[in-house]
């Protein structure tokens, strides 16, 4: 008979100074904004490949292909939350469908009330990065992010934005909402960039 797993390989697996949640807890940022369909719209601008503004209605980009990604959520508060179901469209058929100018190296997540979050185009093409709309096969709600937020699992929760409204390509980088206020402008988890001055030379704009 083979030997039961030590209690260390039976533990998941967290980045450094996380630990595990049960259940999802509400962080974020000012009020919940109030969803009006009629009014709602994503748009993609910026250095596109075709020089204009990319606009869909909320119809139109639900009507995009759904995907699922089983991921974690680490929030840069110490909670990660496992292996959640997410379910919506991916950054890369958002890119597809409207596709950046060939020297875009950044992208500027734009979010309701003029909040922003920046990523590396790489980060933001990568396969598991999703705009979502349901957490486990439901609707998210409002206080989550309906009727839509960026998950990009390999980085920290704020790099992904509740309620967002666009993307904006951008030839060089710059700091979004909370990386202007002392946040880490990669937000890897797994070296636990929390804050800027943990910067290294090519982390940051000007560095």
């Amino acid at each position: 008979m083979g030997q039961p797993e030590s209690r260390e390989a039976q533990q998941p697996q967290l980045p450094p100074g996380q630990r595990l949640q049960r259940g999802w807890p509400v962080t974020h940022y000012g009020p919940v904004p109030r969803f009006r369909p009629d009014r709602w719209e994503f748009r993609v601008f910026g250095a596109t490949a075709e020089e204009g503004k990319h606009t869909w209605t909320h119809d139109e980009f639900t009507a995009l292909p759904y995907t699922t990604v089983v991921a974690d959520l680490h929030c840069v508060t110490k909670f990660s939350m496992l292996d959640a179901e997410w379910g919506g469209v991916l950054a890369r058929t958002v890119a597809e469908a409207a596709p950046p100018a060939g020297h875009v190296t950044h992208v500027m997540v734009w979010a309701e009330y003029g909040f922003s979050s920046n990523l590396r185009l790489s980060d933001f093409l990568d396969e598991r990065t999703v705009f979502a709309t349901h957490k486990d096969g439901e609707l998210l709600t409002a206080e989550h992010g309906f009727p839509l937020r960026l998950i990009v699992p390999h980085l920290y929760a704020w790099k992904g934005p509740k309620w967002v409204r666009g993307i904006e390509y951008m030839t060089a980088d710059r700091r979004g909402f909370w990386e202007e206020r002392g946040y880490h402008n990669v937000g890897d988890p797994w070296r636990e960039q929390r804050y800027s001055y943990q910067e290294e030379p090519g982390d940051g704009p000007g560095l």
